[in-house]
């Protein structure tokens, strides 16, 4: 089968697409022909091998040498043991622990996939479990009257976390570059914030629920910017600056009223599928920005790295 691969961590040039074996399901595990795989920031990390928790598994060299996690496809065979799938079903999932998207077939754990909705498309299914994971549960407590600030808005996990906290009522502003700020409102933003004008951290009016999906000030900052009784939490960023967070920001918060850390986010079906049945009723929209073949998923890894995508962007192996 054709596959992206790499060897050692560095920029999207150290991939290539080879020719390897297609690997066969283990015990509880599926093998799936590949349809289309989104691209997450967790790609680019696990790429460029920094921050340095993406090495996890891999300090000197990818653990696993193909990358893409959100995979979306029919189920070729089953492995030992497997009892909710069978050759033919359509399935989506993050694979994050196995990885192996960007290929024409995939090995996945039977706990990580269910089957795709009919009405959706594979390329939408796609988009949905990692980022759909993270934005329902970063914006737990959107509510009628509270103020809800996403950080890193525009991109994949955003375009769902904005769209999310809007639906529960609350007044959300989202922050990125200059080039999304008409995409975050179109999505329902309240307000909407260029990080490269404006420091959200100064706002006149403090948050009550901060996502941050890319940390990167101090925790003073973020302190500040949180209303008594808020709730500060942070997806990604670097080694550093989540430290800092788990230490010094859970102190700060604590001492002043206000709640900072790390979102531990919860993976598998039971957690994206209520997002995808929002999907499917129309509640919730699907933004892909671009779709790339299987030989340019290195300007697909670059585009989302980079910070570019508006929303989600997806390889097709078709």
């Amino acid at each position: 089968m054709r596959a992206v691969v790499y060897d050692r961590y560095g920029p999207p040039e150290v991939l290539r697409v080879d020719d390897v074996q297609t690997p066969s399901p283990s015990t509880g595990q599926v093998l799936v022909r590949v349809a289309t795989t989104s691209v997450n920031l967790s790609d680019w990390e696990t790429l460029r091998g920094s921050p340095l928790y993406a090495r996890l598994g891999g300090l000197r060299s990818p653990a696993r040498r193909t990358l893409g996690s959100d995979i979306a496809g029919w189920v070729d065979t089953v492995g030992q043991d497997v009892t909710r799938f069978r050759p033919g079903d359509e399935v989506y999932g993050d694979n994050l622990a196995l990885k192996g998207g960007f290929a024409e077939y995939a090995v996945a754990a039977e706990s990580a996939l269910t089957h795709k909705p009919a009405e959706l498309t594979f390329a939408e299914a796609s988009t949905i479990p990692q980022a759909g994971a993270i934005a329902r549960q970063g914006t737990d407590g959107a509510a009628p009257g509270r103020r809800v600030l996403v950080n890193g808005a525009g991109g994949g996990s955003g375009s769902f976390a904005i769209q999310l906290a809007t639906r529960l009522g609350a007044h959300v502003t989202g922050v990125d570059n200059a080039s999304k700020l008409e995409f975050m409102r179109s999505l329902g933003a309240d307000e909407v914030i260029d990080y490269r004008g404006e420091d959200f951290t100064r706002s006149t009016q403090p948050y009550d629920l901060i996502l941050d999906l890319v940390a990167h000030r101090s925790v003073f900052a973020y302190r500040r910017a949180l209303a008594k009784g808020g709730r500060y939490h942070c997806v990604g960023g670097s080694v550093s600056a989540l430290l800092r967070v788990l230490t010094v920001g859970w102190i700060a918060g604590r001492l002043t009223g206000r709640r900072m850390g790390v979102l531990a986010v919860r993976a598998g079906p039971s957690h994206f599928e209520p997002l995808a049945e929002l999907c499917v009723r129309g509640e919730i929209g699907i933004h892909i920005d671009r779709t790339f073949g299987l030989d340019d998923v290195r300007d697909a890894l670059a585009y989302v790295g980079e910070g570019h995508a508006l929303g989600k962007v997806v390889v097709s192996m078709t």
